[in-house]
């Protein structure tokens, strides 16, 4: 039996439109496992943001009001001008394929496997959970930093101590860390560094000031747990984690910087206090931007996202770029007209180019 023309022409179109439906109901509804990742917002660490209060006020009315990025109480501060932009990526998650392949064609934004941004196993609210403590952490290095480069008074402390760890009896949170058998420590690298030149089963005598009180408290250093890095094989372990905090009591420094997530704003803001807290200009006028994290002793790290960061900047404004040195590379591979790069290895480095003493270093 021969099937007619016009039925096979019916067929043809019905199986076309069923086709075309499909496409548009993938295309508009089923999620792909990627993310789009472009220019994010950029915040000048010298200027205010909008904050609102926790809660409305008696007429239920929700309060919001302009605060400095970088709030310093309990000292003398200096009057600053230009930009120092700390720059962040935007993260688009739930994307259609249609969604997907639309920020992709317009030049702006990269694709990336959903897995790289959101973790197999873990919800999207526990990544930003991870991302506003590693933003909490790199304020209070970003605040050690600039305390340190400007002299001002700082301490070692215990922040954490590990379960069962060889420290665990004898040191407390709040203790601050002297000395380790001797050798004097104000940094967490230098703490490292002290207890890594023992092995384990070695005894370190660590002077701390525990409640205003000097004392000196001996721990058994122990192995290293299964996963520690390389470059700890065959040291003690202490098992703490320090960090340097503010040894002014009458100096307050609170960051104020919204939903920003992530380490990579240390540099910028560590910057941003010192020119608050030293005579003169850090930016001379200028509208700088940057990006990298930063540790209490000043060492500049590299971040994600450079050339989102690159654009978004420009775009707002920078003609100046301060970039982490192990970022250089990708940072050149797509340069924003009129943006100059400027590697930086560290805080000094930083400071130098800002402040002319040194000679800039192009990526």
């Amino acid at each position: 039996m021969s099937v007619s023309p016009a039925y096979r022409r019916i067929a043809a179109i019905v199986v076309t439109v069923v086709a075309v439906v499909a496409l548009f109901f993938v295309g508009f509804y089923v999620q792909v496992p990627y993310v789009a990742m472009g220019p994010g917002p950029t915040v000048n660490t010298l200027g205010d943001v909008t904050v609102r209060e926790p809660a409305p006020n008696k007429d239920g009315k929700v309060v919001q009001k302009e605060e400095p990025v970088v709030m310093i109480t309990g000292a003398e501060l200096d009057k600053t001008d230009g930009h120092l932009n700390l720059t962040t990526v935007s993260v688009y998650d739930g994307l259609s394929l249609f969604d997907a392949l639309g920020k992709w064609a317009s030049g702006r934004y990269a694709l990336e496997p959903r897995e790289q941004v959101y973790p197999p196993g873990q919800t999207n609210e526990q990544v930003r959970e991870q991302n506003t403590a590693q933003m909490t952490g790199s304020e209070a290095d970003a605040q050690a930093a600039a305390l340190r480069y400007l002299h001002r008074p700082t301490k070692l402390t215990i922040a954490a101590i590990g379960e069962n760890a060889p420290a665990s009896k004898a040191l407390k949170i709040g203790d601050q860390v002297v000395s380790v058998s001797g050798t004097p420590v104000s940094t967490t690298v230098e703490l490292q560094k002290a207890i890594r030149g023992h092995k384990p089963g070695e005894t370190v005598d660590l002077a701390i000031v525990r409640g205003g009180k000097p004392q000196t408290v001996a721990v058994k250093l122990g192995e290293w747990p299964d996963g520690a890095p390389k470059e700890v094989a065959g040291s003690g372990y202490l098992g703490v984690t320090p960090q340097v905090l503010n040894a002014d009591p009458k100096l307050k420094i609170d960051f104020n910087v919204g939903d920003i997530g992530g380490p990579s704003a240390g540099l910028m803001l560590t910057l941003a206090v010192i020119d608050r807290l030293s005579p003169g200009s850090l930016t001379g006028g200028k509208f700088i931007a940057g990006t990298g994290t930063i540790t209490d002793s000043g060492v500049v790290g590299p971040i994600g996202g450079i050339t989102h960061k690159t654009l978004a900047a420009r775009e707002a404004g920078a003609s100046m770029f301060l970039v982490p040195a192990a970022n250089c590379t990708e940072a050149k591979s797509d340069i924003p007209d009129g943006l100059e790069l400027v590697k930086i290895d560290s805080l000094d480095a930083a400071i130098g180019v800002l402040t002319g003493k040194t000679a800039k270093q192009g990526c």
